[in-house]
């Protein structure tokens, strides 16, 4: 495996992995996330293509999550909570809480609008991550849909918990519906002991510190931390104190360059243009949000320089 090239501030680890620190980005009023995905050094992991870990914050005096009516176009949504509570709403109707342990997966398809807030009388902590997945042709135009899924994959192997998010792991799928090879895996550690797992070598992946100092493939990190793992392994060995969580993802490189901007995802400037353009207009594409009667979050201005279609490795196309 080839080492990453590794910008300032980075930690150098073993050939084939970059340790990604988190920067703090404001998300509504009253949540900061540390974001993981995309960076400089790393666009993507697999199909994933956006990482927010956010907490743990302490909410029991203050109103926790709050992000109005907002749209999406060419991925899906991925939200898992190990504190606290959420409730989703969506342009198709749904209203759908959220607690630990279960999953909420959103495919925006061509387009789709949802609020995320913290309901009025809430758990006082609040921890979780929310993820992307960047949607391939011919998914990216067809329809939106949203599944929440309560019971998920789960099982223990030793001193490790392991739940199964999205895809096959270890002979064990989750019902959440995916669009290209993908896997997302919780895995929470019960003791000082390592534990193995095998990996698909035609895969790449990452793992995500949520909590709990942990190590993986020889490599220590902390909460809030993206080890970015490559392709070509086989297995690989994780362990941490009791109680450390860790989510594993992983996926087949995703080839179709990208222009992320703001809550879109397409391939070309003139397309993140167009979706802008209809989410400011309401011209129907994104729907209303079911029972939301806060004023949906305007879109900022476009840059003043044309947006680029970069592939998973941050290179430039177009």
């Amino acid at each position: 495996m080839l080492a990453q090239t590794r910008p300032p501030g980075v930690a150098d680890v073993d050939p084939g992995s970059v340790l990604l620190p988190g920067h703090d980005v404001p998300l509504g009023r009253y949540t900061t996330v540390r974001r993981l995905l995309p960076q400089r050094a790393r666009r993507m992991v697999g199909a994933w293509c956006f990482v927010d870990h956010f907490g743990p914050d302490d909410v029991a005096q203050r109103p926790g999550m709050e992000v109005p009516p907002h749209p999406h176009t060419g991925l899906q949504t991925v939200t898992w909570l190990l504190d606290g509570e959420i409730l989703h709403r969506d342009s198709l109707g749904n209203v759908q809480p959220i607690v630990p342990g279960q999953l909420n997966v959103m495919t925006s398809g061509n387009g789709i609008a949802h609020s995320e807030r913290s309901p009025a009388t809430h758990p006082p902590v609040m921890h979780g991550v929310q993820l992307w997945v960047a949607l391939p042709d011919p998914a990216r135009a067809g329809a939106a849909d949203f599944a929440h899924h309560a019971d998920l994959p789960r099982w223990r192997d030793g001193d490790l918990d392991v739940t199964v998010l999205v895809g096959e792991f270890a002979g064990e799928r989750s019902p959440a519906v995916v669009h290209t090879p993908l896997v997302g895996v919780q895995l929470e550690l019960g003791g000082e002991a390592p534990a193995t797992m095998a990996l698909r070598p035609d895969f790449e992946y990452a793992v995500l510190a949520m909590s709990g100092s942990a190590e993986a493939a020889g490599v220590g990190f902390e909460p809030g931390a993206l080890l970015y793992l490559g392709s070509g392994r086989r297995e690989l060995t994780v362990r941490g104190g009791a109680g450390a969580r860790l989510l594993l993802l992983g996926g087949a490189p995703f080839e179709e360059p990208l222009v992320m901007w703001w809550n879109f995802v397409g391939r070309s400037h003139e397309e993140i243009a167009a979706a802008r353009e209809d989410w400011m207009a309401g011209d129907g594409r994104f729907g209303v949000v079911a029972d939301d009667s806060a004023p949906p979050l305007p879109a900022p201005a476009l840059p003043t320089t044309r947006l680029k279609a970069r592939d998973r490795t941050g290179g430039l196309h177009g």
